[in-house]
C-alpha cells in the first residue's frame, strides 16, 4: 500500500482581531511565534492518502508583556518578503503620477539621534496608516522608505534603492539608535525590500532590538530579531551621515542594555475560577513561552481555565516551590520571573515511545535561540539530513537549519507547505522515532 502523505497546516480563524487577521495571512510559513499575537489555533495532522486525522497538537502563539507607550516585546514575525510595497523617489508631498526629482548628490541635512527618534515616535503614536501612494501632513510617503526619509529629515521622499546614498555601512556591533538596517533587493526591489530604523538593543544578548517601521497596517515599534523576521542576511546596517551629538532622548544605546519592559502584576483578583480578562490572555502566553504550550489545547484566551491554573502550577514548581506557593494561581513573584523571563523555564514532559514531546513551532522560526534547535540540529545530522551545515548545528535557528528540515520532510514524500522547512508535531515525531 502505498504510504500517506501528511499535511500538517493550522486551520484558519474566524477571529476579526489584528493579530489573528495578520496570522492567517502569515501562514503556514510562520504558525505561531514567539510573537503577538494571536491566540494558537489546533494544529492538524492530515493523511492525504487515506483521507483521515490522524492526531493534533496545539501551535502556541507567543507573546511577551507590553507596557502602554512602550514597544511590543516580540509579534507575529512578518511573513517571508514584507508587505510593503514602496513607491519611487518623489518630492515633499509630492501628488501620485508626478515625476521624482532628478538624482543629485545626496544632502544630508545635520540631525541627532534624539531627533530621528522622536519623529520615528511621532508616527507611532499617530499610528500613520501604511500607503505607497498617499503623503502624510509633513510630506512624507507614507511607506517604509518614506518612513526613515522622515526620521532623518531628508529633502524629499526616497526609496530602498535610494537611501544609502545618505549613509555610510556599518557593522552589527556599531549599531546606535537612529541608524537603519535596509534590504534592497535588486533583482525585484517590491519583492521584499524594506527598511527599518534601529531603536536600541532590547538585552545584553543584543538578538533582539526596537525596530521602528512603516508596515501594515499602521507604523508600529516592537522587538524584533536581529536582522528581521525575515531574510535575515540580507539587511545591511547604515549609518545616516549627517547625524550629529548625543543620544539623549533616544532608546538606550549600544553600551548600556535596555531594562526589560515590565507590566505590573494587576492583583490576585484577574486571576482564578470565572476570570475573565486580558491579564489571563497575557499570563497564558508568558507561559507557553516559557515552555507550558503542552498545557493548552486552545488559547490562550481571556477565559480562565484548568489548561492555565496547570501551566501556571508547572512553572511554580519549575522554580522548587511546593505546597501553597505552587497553587497555580500567579502572584507577584510568579508574574515578576515570567516578565523579566527570570527562572526557570517549565520542563517539557517525556514524550511516548521514547520519542521527547514535540516543543512547539514556536521555537523553530528566525530569531529563535533555544536547546531545542540544537536537539532538533543533531538528530537531523544523525539521520543523514545535515548536509547543509558548515558550522553546528546549534542553538540559533539558521537557514542550514530550515534546508536540513525540508529535506528530511521531502524524504517523507510531502509537498508544498507539508514541507516548508519548519519542523510541526509529525515532522518532529518521525524525526525522533
Amino acid at each position: 500500500m502505498e504510504s500517506p502523505e501528511f499535511e500538517e497546516f493550522d486551520p484558519a480563524s474566524d477571529c476579526e482581531c489584528p493579530g489573528c487577521v495578520q496570522g492567517r495571512r502569515l501562514l503556514p510559513h510562520f504558525p505561531g511565534g514567539r510573537g503577538a499575537g494571536r491566540p494558537a489555533a489546533r494544529t492538524v495532522v492530515v493523511a492525504a492518502a487515506a483521507s483521515a486525522v490522524v492526531g493534533g497538537h496545539a501551535a502556541p502563539a507567543l507573546a511577551a508583556p507590553q507596557a502602554a507607550q512602550q514597544p511590543a516585546a516580540t509579534e507575529v514575525p512578518a511573513a517571508d518578503e514584507p508587505d510593503t510595497p514602496q513607491g519611487q523617489r518623489a518630492p515633499l508631498h509630492g501628488p501620485a503620477g508626478q515625476a521624482a526629482p532628478p538624482a543629485a548628490p545626496a544632502k544630508t541635512p545635520a540631525t541627532t539621534r534624539a531627533d530621528i527618534i522622536n519623529r520615528a515616535k511621532k508616527w507611532v503614536t499617530a499610528k500613520v496608516p501604511y500607503s505607497m501612494t498617499s503623503y502624510w501632513s509633513d510630506g512624507y510617503r507614507q511607506d517604509c522608505s518614506g518612513y526613515v526619509s522622515m526620521a532623518w529629515n531628508l529633502a524629499g521622499n526616497e526609496w530602498t534603492g535610494s537611501l544609502g546614498n545618505y549613509a555610510d555601512k556599518i557593522t552589527k556591533d556599531e549599531l546606535q539608535p537612529g541608524d537603519m538596517l535596509l534590504f534592497h533587493n535588486q533583482s525585484d526591489p517590491h519583492a521584499g525590500s524594506h527598511v527599518v530604523l534601529f531603536g536600541g538593543w532590547t538585552d545584553h544578548t543584543r538578538t533582539y532590538y526596537v525596530a521602528y517601521e512603516q508596515t501594515r497596517p499602521h507604523t508600529r515599534s516592537q522587538s524584533t530579531p536581529y536582522a528581521y523576521w525575515s531574510d535575515s542576511a540580507r539587511y545591511v546596517p547604515y549609518r545616516y551621515k549627517g547625524v550629529t551629538g548625543s543620544t539623549a532622548g533616544s532608546e538606550p544605546d549600544t553600551a548600556k542594555p535596555a531594562a526589560p519592559v515590565r507590566t505590573p502584576f494587576p492583583g490576585a483578583a484577574y486571576f482564578g475560577p470565572g476570570a475573565n480578562n486580558r491579564h489571563v490572555t497575557e499570563l497564558g502566553r508568558m507561559l507557553v513561552e516559557r515552555g507550558g504550550a503542552r498545557f493548552y489545547t486552545t488559547g490562550p484566551g481571556p477565559r480562565w481555565t484548568e489548561a492555565d491554573r496547570r501551566a501556571t502550577q508547572a512553572f511554580q514548581e519549575a522554580q522548587g516551590w511546593r505546597g501553597s506557593a505552587a497553587d497555580g494561581l500567579p502572584g507577584p513573584q510568579t508574574w515578576d520571573l515570567l516578565v523579566t523571563g527570570r527562572g526557570n523555564d517549565v520542563p517539557a514532559a517525556p514524550g511516548a515511545h521514547g520519542v521527547p514531546a514535540f516543543p512547539g513551532r514556536a521555537l523553530f522560526r528566525p530569531g529563535a535561540h533555544n536547546d531545542h534547535v540544537t536537539q532538533l540540529g543533531r538528530q537531523l545530522v544523525q539521520k543523514g539530513f545535515g548536509r547543509f551545515y558548515t558550522t553546528g548545528p546549534g542553538p540559533r535557528w539558521t537557514e542550514a537549519d530550515r534546508r536540513n528540515v525540508e529535506a528530511f520532510q521531502r524524504a517523507q514524500g510531502w509537498r508544498g507547505g507539508a514541507a516548508d522547512g519548519y519542523p510541526g508535531p509529525e515532522t518532529w515525531r518521525r524525526l525522533f522515532s
